[in-house]
C-alpha cells in the first residue's frame, strides 16, 4: 500500500464500505516458486470480519487448505486513471497515477461442501439487487441435475480478516484548487468515478506531500 499519510485517511467503515459494494478482487497466498493469485467475485460478511467466496476444484489455492487455514490477502481495486501534471494549474508539478485499494489480510479456510449451496445464494441475490427493476435470478432457475453437477466443481472458502489497509490516492496531497482542477481533467478523459472521489476524497492527510 502507498504509505504517504495523505492517503491512508480512510476509516475502517469507508474502507468496507468501498469493499462491500465492490464485491471483486484478487485472492493471494504463498506459493512456489512463485505467489498464487485469483480473481473472484466474494461477499463480505455482515459483520466486517470476514468474506466468502468460492474457487474451482482445479484451482491451486485450495491445495495450499488442505492443512488448513494459510496466510491470504484479498485485493480489492476501485476506480484509477492517469492524472497530467497540467491539470492542476500550478508549476513543478509531475504525472502520477490515482487510484483507490483495500486489502483484506488474514486465515483463507475452506468451508464444508453444506454451506455451498447458502453462499451462492447470497452472492447471487447480492449481485442481482444491484439489477433493479430486473427480476432477479435464483438458483432455482437451473435445473437439479445441472445445479448439482455445477456445484460439485466448485468448493466454498472463507477468509477471516485480521488487518485491513486502505489507499485512496485522490491527490489529496494537494492544494483543494490543484485537486479539484486535476478532477475535471480526470473527469474529461472518461473516468467520472474516479473524479466524484477526487472531489470528495476521506478526511486525513498531508498538503504538499510527495506523491
Amino acid at each position: 500500500m502507498h504509505p504517504n499519510p495523505a492517503f491512508r485517511g480512510a476509516s475502517r467503515d469507508e474502507n468496507l464500505g468501498f469493499v462491500r459494494d465492490r464485491g471483486f478482487g484478487v485472492l493471494m497466498v504463498n506459493g512456489d516458486p512463485f505467489p498464487l493469485c485469483s480473481h473472484v467475485p466474494f461477499l463480505l460478511g455482515s459483520d466486517g470480519k470476514s468474506a466468502e467466496m468460492h474457487l474451482v476444484r482445479s484451482n491451486p489455492i485450495l491445495g495450499c487448505l488442505a492443512g488448513g487455514g494459510v496466510a491470504a490477502r484479498l485485493a480489492v481495486s476501485g476506480p484509477d486513471g492517469y492524472v497530467s501534471p497540467d491539470w492542476y494549474g500550478v508549476p513543478d508539478q509531475v504525472p502520477t497515477w490515482n487510484y483507490v485499494a483495500v486489502h483484506l489480510s488474514g486465515r483463507l479456510y475452506a468451508l464444508p461442501p453444506d454451506e455451498l449451496s447458502g453462499h451462492l445464494d447470497r452472492l447471487s441475490r447480492f449481485f442481482e439487487a444491484h439489477l433493479v427493476p430486473k427480476a432477479p435470478w435464483g438458483m432455482g432457475k437451473v435445473t437439479p441435475e445441472v445445479l448439482a453437477r455445477m456445484m460439485r466443481m466448485i468448493v466454498p472458502v472463507r477468509l477471516d480478516m485480521e488487518r485491513i489497509e486502505g489507499t485512496w490516492k485522490l491527490s489529496q496531497n494537494k492544494q483543494d484548487e490543484a485537486r479539484l482542477r486535476a478532477a475535471q481533467g480526470v473527469e474529461d478523459t472518461g473516468v467520472a468515478a474516479l473524479a466524484a472521489l477526487m472531489r470528495s476524497p476521506p478526511l486525513g492527510g498531508n498538503a504538499d506531500a510527495p506523491d
